[in-house]
């Protein structure tokens, strides 16, 4: 549920002084009744403005190192014309690599801008490769590979799928707001085994752990009065999943289409609306001496229908992802505890806040 491109789009329209709503008019919007096709629908949409394959996961190594870790990769498309030429920007891509020494309590994050290029950047449903230099995911029937090679560490994962895709929302979209086209076409796979190494600096950690995979397309998902989200992924210790996300109005108010998904250990999902579900900061914050931002890191969720009720923290509180090319955010490992049916319940998962930090290097907020 994100739109983390939201500032940089801004920026480069201001800057071409191009019209938003001309410029989004030449592309399909997510409407219900789409019919998803697999494994055609894990790659490429370029008939919508904007595409992201989004990748986090908690990990451990065999001494009891813990990581956190995110890769993802955007697609904004800025032209839909005809001209040929490998320079010409038909697409910008960004990509943002991210690692959380938990134990080490250390944050490391990149990132990185491209248009396609002579390959530079780009997706390949034929090769089943998503790439932005040498950041890469690839695809194999139920299996991914993931490779991220930065500054100070490198990643390379190895995802083992575990239950079918999860289609979020309703009728084949998850809406944001009233009104037609606010909403995406959302897919997830809430379960992947994962294994591989970590390096960093002067230390390699063989590490396994779970990562969830989140792909979106749409065009303009949010409503205006939309001024950020809070976004969860929870992997439950009984192989269950939930995902939940609240959007924030900028008079403080909730989006009342605010959603979340079930996944039970067979792989069944259960559409979640706001009146399933309770969302609440917890009182813990931590202050971002970059963007300014207080970020709530503790956080109570409780779903009636399912008997669940959970705590969820970080272990590391400084994860924020500040940016000199867009809007900065909160994105971390947490951990989760509390109980289902009275049973003790725990599990590991992400956390997502936009919207409470001034962009970095940028004017424009997400």
């Amino acid at each position: 549920m994100r739109n983390r491109l939201a500032g940089l789009i801004t920026i480069f329209l201001i800057g071409n002084s191009i019209a938003v709503s001309a410029w989004a008019a030449d592309y399909k919007v997510a409407l219900p009744g789409y019919h998803y096709q697999f494994p055609r629908d894990h790659f490429n949409h370029p008939d919508y403005q904007t595409e992201w394959w989004y990748y986090t996961g908690n990990l451990r190594a065999s001494d009891g190192h813990r990581f956190g870790f995110e890769l993802t990769f955007f697609r904004q498309s800025i032209s839909r014309d005809a001209n040929p030429s490998p320079w010409h920007i038909h697409d910008l891509y960004l990509a943002h690599l991210a690692l959380s020494d938990i134990s080490g309590h250390r944050f490391y994050h990149e990132e990185r801008i491209s248009r396609a290029g002579p390959g530079m950047a780009g997706v390949d449903e034929n090769t089943g490769v998503i790439w932005n230099g040498n950041w890469q995911a690839q695809r194999e029937e139920d299996a991914q590979q993931l490779r991220g090679i930065g500054q100070e560490f490198d990643i390379q994962l190895n995802l083992k799928t575990q239950k079918p895709p999860v289609i979020h929302g309703r009728d084949g979209i998850s809406r944001k707001a009233e009104g037609v086209g606010h909403a995406s076409h959302y897919i997830s796979f809430t379960r992947l085994l994962t294994s591989g190494s970590i390096e960093l600096k002067d230390d390699t950690y063989k590490v396994e752990g779970t990562s969830w995979m989140d792909h979106e397309f749409f065009t303009e998902s949010l409503d205006l009065t939309d001024n950020g989200w809070d976004w969860l992924s929870l992997q439950l210790d009984d192989n269950t999943e939930l995902m939940l996300y609240r959007l924030r109005h900028k008079d403080g108010t909730i989006e009342p289409y605010s959603s979340g998904t079930y996944v039970d250990a067979q792989g069944k999902t259960t559409f979640l609306s706001l009146k399933d579900f309770s969302m609440t900061p917890g009182g813990e914050t931590w202050k971002s001496s970059q963007s300014k931002g207080t970020y709530p890191v503790r956080w109570h969720v409780s779903v009636p229908s399912l008997a669940i009720k959970v705590d969820v923290a970080t272990p590391l509180p400084n994860q924020e992802l500040t940016s000199a090319i867009g809007p900065s955010y909160w994105e971390g490992a947490i951990d989760i505890t509390g109980q289902r049916a009275g049973i003790p319940l725990h599990g590991v998962g992400y956390l997502e806040m936009t919207g409470y930090g001034v962009a970095h290097g940028a004017s424009v907020a997400p």
